[in-house]
């Protein structure tokens, strides 16, 4: 059992730690999320499709107490102190791991203020893959610096862990590039998988991480205090957004985010886009797909959209 699995497992109710660890070795390599939804079957996603374990020959029941277990677990028997991952709707654990919480929404002022009668989890299990990127710095490092670069591609193609070992090269350098200091605004608490503060992946020496701080308002608080060469972004699309990555080229930043879609045609006229893209801002834009497996690269164009390399 890698040590992945091992940390979800830590906190799983027996009976489905049971079931997890009863999946052949090749397949329990590849849980992707771990979804619990009380009076429901269990659901485990590997590569990309859903199976729903048996126990006494039938799919397995969440129970209350599942539920109740787990959520003691994620929070040492003490909700209060997950106040604040209460209101974002989910809870981050040792590994980078996410947990999505789903149930009763209480709301204050039009501002979500906490979820109770949690009903529903889903565990996506963070997956570093060390050197994925390493392809790619011939097409996004020129003329001693690194190309502001959109990497686009719809959920679960792989962005967020592309982004994340771009991070680390940039932040570790690599042959004749030399390291630089990184700053990454971690809204979803994704990239470096933040526990208590402290990234959860390997993302080098050099980088300075805001967690669970919004985009736009993170990119200036790093550009302030931490002085980044490079920002690193997921799943920007907020009119802010564009505001704040604006502020930071102007200021000598470069940027590398990511964004919801399939191809640079999907996402050029969007209203909260458009001025980035119109004023070709992203000198290198990445699609991808999942068409075999997440991550996979389609092609590499331009600011102007022509292609620098077109793979698949």
């Amino acid at each position: 059992m890698g040590k992945r699995l091992k940390e979800i497992l830590a906190v799983l109710p027996e009976k489905i730690k049971e079931l997890v660890v009863s999946l052949p070795l090749p397949t329990r390599e590849n849980v992707e999320e771990i979804r619990i939804r009380v009076h429901r079957p269990l659901e485990i996603v590997i590569d990309g499709k859903a199976i729903f374990p048996k126990y006494n020959a039938c799919p397995y029941p969440v129970s209350p107490s599942d539920a109740i277990h787990l959520l003691n677990q994620l929070s040492d028997y003490s909700l209060y102190a997950l106040e604040e991952e209460l209101k974002r709707g989910y809870i981050t654990i040792r590994g980078g791991h996410r947990v999505g919480l789903a149930g009763k929404v209480i709301t204050e002022k039009g501002q979500v203020k906490a979820i109770r009668d949690i009903s529903s989890f889903n565990i996506r299990v963070a997956r570093q893959k060390l050197g994925v990127a390493e392809p790619l710095v011939q097409y996004l490092y020129s003329s001693e610096e690194w190309n502001n670069t959109l990497i686009i591609g719809p959920p679960q193609t792989g962005k967020t862990t592309l982004l994340r070992d771009l991070a680390r090269i940039i932040s570790e350098g690599k042959g004749v590039i030399p390291s630089m200091k990184i700053g990454i605004v971690d809204e979803r608490s994704e990239i470096a998988g933040s526990v208590k503060g402290i990234p959860q992946h390997s993302l080098g020496n050099r980088v300075d991480v805001l967690d669970a701080c919004p985009k736009a308002e993170g990119m200036m608080m790093l550009i302030r205090s931490m002085s980044p060469q490079v920002l690193v972004v997921d799943e920007i699309g907020r009119q802010e957004d564009s505001e704040a990555i604006m502020e930071a080229i102007h200021s000598g930043v470069k940027i590398i985010t990511t964004v919801h879609g399939r191809t640079l045609e999907d996402v050029i006229d969007r209203p909260s886009l458009k001025t980035l893209m119109n004023m070709h801002v992203f000198k290198r834009v990445i699609e991808l797909s999942r068409s075999v497996q997440p991550g996979r690269i389609n092609r590499i164009r331009n600011e102007y959209g022509k292609d620098v390399v077109r793979l698949h």
